[in-house]
């Protein structure tokens, strides 16, 4: 039987139980980002809110899972000392959603999704799939036994984020318009 471990607002998980699934919800302008190393089979899920921490250094230090910039740092790290290799590391995102702010004053969701990859340049992992964007609140689960990230859209079926599916920015399911 396996476990599903949920992962807060602001939180990160990682593991190599491979009978365990990782999950967050509601991401609305936050982004999850998991990371897995399919030969060791270490995976983690971060739940970020902010895209700097230049925003509240001393939030930063006291949570580095509130910020893309030190939540994603972490998280590779973390995978790192659990036997993960950097060079191994698959990265999938989704969130990044415009929701409360339909008038884009403060692009939060846009704002998280370039610091995402941002971040990921400067670390030198690629994002290899994701599901950015858009209006629709989105809830994820990380497989630590295969790696799989599945994705679930209220009143949708869920379905996995993979590199052979296309990107879906601004988007979730077609041209859905009255979802997103």
């Amino acid at each position: 039987m396996s476990a599903v471990i949920v992962v807060g607002i602001a939180d990160c998980i990682v593991t190599n139980a491979t009978e365990t699934s990782l999950v967050t919800y509601a991401l609305g302008s936050c982004i999850a980002v998991a990371a897995y190393d399919p030969v060791v089979r270490v995976g983690g899920l971060l739940h970020f809110m902010l895209p700097d921490s230049e925003l509240n250094r001393n939030k930063a230090k006291l949570n580095p899972y509130i910020f893309a910039d030190t939540g994603i740092a972490a998280l590779l790290d973390r995978c790192v000392q659990l036997g993960a290799k950097r060079q191994r590391i698959v990265v999938k995102a989704a969130g990044g959603a415009q929701v409360m702010d339909e008038g884009g004053l403060f692009n939060i969701g846009k704002r998280n999704q370039l610091a995402l990859r941002k971040v990921l340049w400067k670390t030198g992992v690629l994002l290899e799939a994701e599901d950015i964007g858009g209006t629709a609140s989105r809830t994820v689960r990380l497989e630590i036994s295969t790696g799989r990230l599945l994705l679930r859209v209220a009143g949708r079926p869920e379905r996995e984020i993979s590199s052979s599916t296309p990107a879906r920015r601004g988007r979730l399911f077609g041209d859905l318009n009255s979802d997103c």
